[in-house]
């Protein structure tokens, strides 16, 4: 390894060691930290934020990109990659102050903390202010790159690399008639019953059961750890640290059981990437969309699966008799899968799912292109609801305010959900055709086959491929609505005899 590379990669450890720093700090003040530590958290958070831009902008780091590009020519070198991912960043990196990086910083903490005030008492208005200078920063850092075809592009590259505005849209509304019509034709079935997924459950024994689960899953907790947060999210400080969070709903207890498996499948991506790939710029996924597709495949492929619940359903009903007596194993599984439009995207069924997704992104390019003012942003949410899912959300808390995103200046995300779910749908179709007794092991409660599948294909190459490559790699094909409007046609149609 040449002198110059191992400078790079000392230097890119530095930068990498701060912004896992910042992340323990970001996951303190969500499970921990007392209320009023907001400000300064920002603060601590801005220096080390602003210290990690400078670090990474230096003009060494630059020169060594250069020089290194003309060494290491062969992309499918580990060495290769790295360079060009770092060349990618950089790039990017050095278009933004570090004076801005700081001040967004300071701004989403206090964002942040204005949002669970507005979440708990339902009020907007509480978080306006704070959500409009959030997107004033949003439109200043896109004016720091050159035009795009669309403004939303160069919000969307930072999660989804190479993805444009246009391919999203073109994606999304080639799938939102099928799922259109096929939530009609739900409608007009026979419904299915749930109303015992709604009594009191007793919150710890939940908790317990989800980290049953994803320890079955494989999730290692000498390298991690499940707390309570507002929001669920996997956050990860080293490939031997990779921790989730979850909550307990009272109107929805059993949502945290998919909670965990939906967190538990990020940090199985975390957890089984490449050591080698610590501290550079190949650590962690290769986009937000690649990511979910490992989250909501563990959610929904596995966890709302018939064979799941063969396995599970048996020791749930032990755990809660009271609660589940007379209720059948088909009657349960139906019940986890019911249709339903629902104010609360992270509880949607995966019918419905992608259509609070869509909802989010038009918002979104509406805030940026500024075709929409905050200030209507309730009655605007309310307004596509009602058009996407026939439903009118009765306060902020069901509606506008439910996502945190928002609240750290998080915008250009939220379709790499609906584009995870695609990936997933695609995947699973392969990992079938290479796993032949998937269902019979899942049945069983036996998912090392499955879980080291999905780590040799996938979590292994870190950000190696950008995302369009590492699906086409795996699939054959780049991400395509196909397989999934398949996946979800076949199971709504065995549950409502479509």
């Amino acid at each position: 390894m040449s002198e110059k590379l191992n400078r790079l990669k000392e230097i890119l450890g530095e930068v990498s060691d701060l912004g896992r720093a910042a992340s323990v700090l970001g996951w303190d003040q969500q499970v921990n930290m007392p209320p009023g530590g907001g400000e300064a958290r920002g603060r601590q958070l801005a220096t080390l934020g602003k210290i990690a831009q400078e670090k990474f902008t230096a003009d060494e780091v630059g020169e060594l990109i250069e020089d290194l590009k003309k060494e290491y020519t062969d992309p499918e070198t580990d060495e290769g990659a790295m360079i060009r991912v770092a060349a990618r960043g950089y790039e990017k990196a050095r278009r933004v102050p570090s004076s801005f990086v700081a001040e967004q910083a300071v701004a989403a903490a206090k964002a942040f903390e204005a949002w669970v005030e507005a979440r708990s008492k339902s009020d907007f208005s509480i978080f306006r202010p704070y959500l409009e200078t959030n997107v004033e920063l949003v439109k200043k850092y896109i004016s720091f790159f050159p035009p795009a075809e669309h403004p939303y592009d160069v919000l969307l590259d930072d999660y989804e690399p190479g993805m444009k505005t246009a391919e999203v849209r073109e994606i999304f509304n080639d799938l939102r008639p099928k799922q259109v019509a096929l939530i009609k034709a739900i409608r007009e079935a026979k419904q299915v019953k749930d109303d015992f997924l709604r009594q009191s459950f007793n919150e710890q024994k939940v908790w317990n059961f989800s980290e049953k689960i994803i320890a079955k899953f494989g999730y290692d907790f000498n390298r991690g750890r499940q707390d309570k947060a507002p929001h669920p999210f996997e956050t990860t400080f080293s490939v031997n640290d990779v921790r989730i969070t979850n909550r307990f709903e009272k109107h929805a207890p059993l949502a945290t059981l998919f909670s965990a498996m939906h967190e538990c499948g990020h940090a199985l991506y975390e957890l089984g990437g490449n050591p080698a790939y610590e501290r550079t710029p190949l650590e962690s996924g290769t986009s937000l969309a690649i990511h979910e597709s490992q989250s909501r495949m563990w959610e929904n492929l596995v966890g709302r699966s018939l064979p799941f619940w063969e396995h599970f359903y048996p020791s749930l009903k032990k755990t809660f008799p009271s609660k589940l007596d007379g209720v059948s194993l088909k009657n349960f599984y139906k019940a986890i899968n019911k249709v339903e439009p629902s104010f609360i995207r992270v509880n949607a069924d995966e019918a419905t799912y992608n259509l609070h997704i869509m909802l989010r992104l038009e918002i979104e390019i509406g805030m940026v292109d500024g075709s929409l003012d905050i200030k209507d942003l309730p009655e605007i949410w309310n307004a596509k609801m009602r058009d996407y899912l026939g439903i009118t959300p009765p306060d902020d808390a069901k509606g506008v305010l439910q996502d945190i995103h928002w609240s750290y200046g998080s915008i250009g995300y939220f379709s790499t959900y609906a584009l995870g779910n695609i990936v997933s749908a695609q995947l699973w179709e392969k990992i079938n055709k290479d796993i032949k007794n998937l269902d019979d092991q899942i049945r069983k409660g036996q998912f090392a086959e499955l879980r080291e599948w999905l780590r040799a294909k996938i979590h292994v190459f870190g950000h190696k491929y950008d995302p369009q490559d590492i699906v086409k790699r795996v699939t054959g094909s780049k991400i395509d609505s196909a397989a999934y409007v398949r996946y979800l046609t076949k199971k709504y149609s065995d549950i409502y005899g479509l």
